[in-house]
């Protein structure tokens, strides 16, 4: 027998080409472990973590407990609720009941719910999908169910800006999606997310607004071990596993439900930086690029990272909200990279924000710094993002004037980082000083010249 030098060189490489990508996977797997765990050790990190390499799982864990007692250890079963990364539901399914010709993203609110008080014949269903309808939030502290809510719509005389004209991101545009595809369709929303986008995306242990006799759902605790409700005020929440979660962010990249042209329309924000009704991401003819979203709900957090052409997924899911869920997923990537990461740390907005509240501007920027000194390795004072998200916090709560303060120390400290300059933009338009947003956008431009926000307002605002 003669023997195909050639053939037995091929296999022989692809064999250690494919032992070489093993080894480099268990080697990701191997840190990415390292990271969470030291976290929980820490008592940053409770819950649920599945990373997804090149198309293939190279980690999936769960680490800690399941309840406020920490009696009942957690496992990949158990569901958690997902905040605001649920009402992806109930945008897919608008966008499946327009592709159904069934309804126009023009349409006015008053053709599905005549029965709302006038202004409803000024809201369209795209207004309800960018946020930008107008419609004060949900009385969170009243309403105990759908039909306070909608109680409480009745009651609204005139909305807080003219549809379209403004964007406020709150659930009322998410309660109305809900009840127009209740409407159309005849059957409760729940029903809906069950039959047509549930099943079909292969989530085969995904509940809807899940109750006290459920098993295998994660209870959400804070940090003195008080434990949360599980029933909401309003319904329609999905909870999930983490089999359950990756099976959605494959039916949304892969187009099972609706179409390109569809996801597009849910993917893009009415500008950078604003939800969408699948949070956020980027599509690059007809394919899908990224999709981003997180969601908090009581002590629960989530967040889905995706990049369709790497092929790589992080999922993490959380019952013990330590608000450092985007820190970790960083440091993922960069052990996907090869990179050097960072370890867990805390958050200091989460940590301090009820301090923060009685501060001023130069009065937070001197106890940061003391801080810093003092318990430096405890918060991630090396990030621009620790000062970055402390501003908007305080831009907000429509204290502007100390958000400047704060964005303005934050360029300081990273002068080359073009977002700081942006927010730091951000703020001084908000405020009316349109020289000064003027001159910050430019700057930002200037470091980062792909910023296409900053284009934006330098093109308004240089007139």
């Amino acid at each position: 027998m003669k023997l195909n030098f050639k053939h037995v060189f091929l296999v022989v490489a692809l064999t250690v080409l494919v032992a070489g990508e093993t080894l480099a996977q268990r080697t990701k797997a191997a840190n990415i472990d390292t990271l969470v765990q030291r976290a929980n050790k820490l008592g940053l990190f409770n819950g649920n973590v599945l990373v997804v390499d090149h198309g293939k799982i190279i980690y999936k864990a769960a680490i800690g407990y399941a309840d406020a007692g920490k009696t009942i250890k957690l496992t990949d079963q158990y569901r958690f609720h997902i905040g605001s990364i649920a009402k992806e539901f109930n945008a897919v399914g608008i966008m499946m009941l327009q592709e159904q010709g069934k309804l126009s993203l023009d349409d006015k609110l008053s053709k599905y719910l005549p029965q709302l008080p006038a202004w409803a014949d000024k809201i369209r269903i795209i207004n309800l999908l960018q946020y930008t309808s107008g419609l004060p939030d949900v009385k969170w502290k009243t309403v105990k169910s759908d039909a306070d809510n909608m109680a409480d719509l009745m009651k609204v005389d005139s909305l807080d800006f003219e549809p379209g004209k403004k964007y406020a991101y709150n659930n009322n545009n998410v309660f109305l999606q809900r009840r127009i595809i209740e409407k159309i369709t005849g059957i409760s929303f729940k029903q809906f997310v069950e039959d047509y986008e549930l099943k079909p995306a292969g989530m085969n242990t995904a509940i809807v607004d899940p109750v006290e006799q459920d098993a295998h759902v994660a209870r959400s605790y804070d940090n003195t071990g008080k434990a949360d409700g599980l029933v909401y005020p309003i319904s329609g929440w999905t909870a999930v596993t983490l089999d359950d979660f990756y099976a959605w962010a494959n039916a949304i990249d892969r187009f099972k439900l609706i179409s390109p042209v569809a996801t597009r329309e849910i993917i893009n924000g009415i500008s950078p930086g604003r939800q969408s009704g699948l949070g956020g991401g980027s599509m690059d003819n007809g394919k899908m690029i990224s999709h981003i979203h997180d969601g908090t709900s009581l002590n629960y957090q989530a967040l889905l990272v995706s990049n369709a052409p790497s092929g790589v997924t992080i999922i993490l899911m959380t019952n013990n909200k330590q608000g450092n869920l985007y820190s970790i997923e960083k440091s993922i990537e960069a052990i996907l990279a090869n990179k050097p990461y960072m370890q867990v740390k805390r958050s200091f907005l989460d940590e301090f924000s009820s301090k923060l509240d009685l501060m001023s501007g130069d009065q937070i920027i001197s106890f940061y710094n003391d801080l810093k000194s003092k318990r430096g390795s405890e918060f991630s004072f090396d990030d621009e993002n620790t000062l970055n998200e402390t501003g908007y916090y305080l831009m907000n709560k429509k204290r502007l004037a100390d958000a400047v303060t704060v964005f303005e120390y934050n360029t300081k400290l990273f002068p080359k980082s073009g977002n700081v300059f942006d927010s730091l933009g951000e703020a001084y338009y908000n405020q009316g000083n349109k020289p000064l947003a003027l001159m910050n956008y430019k700057k930002s431009l200037q470091l980062d010249p792909a910023n296409d926000n900053a284009k934006k307002f330098i093109t308004e605002l240089d007139r």
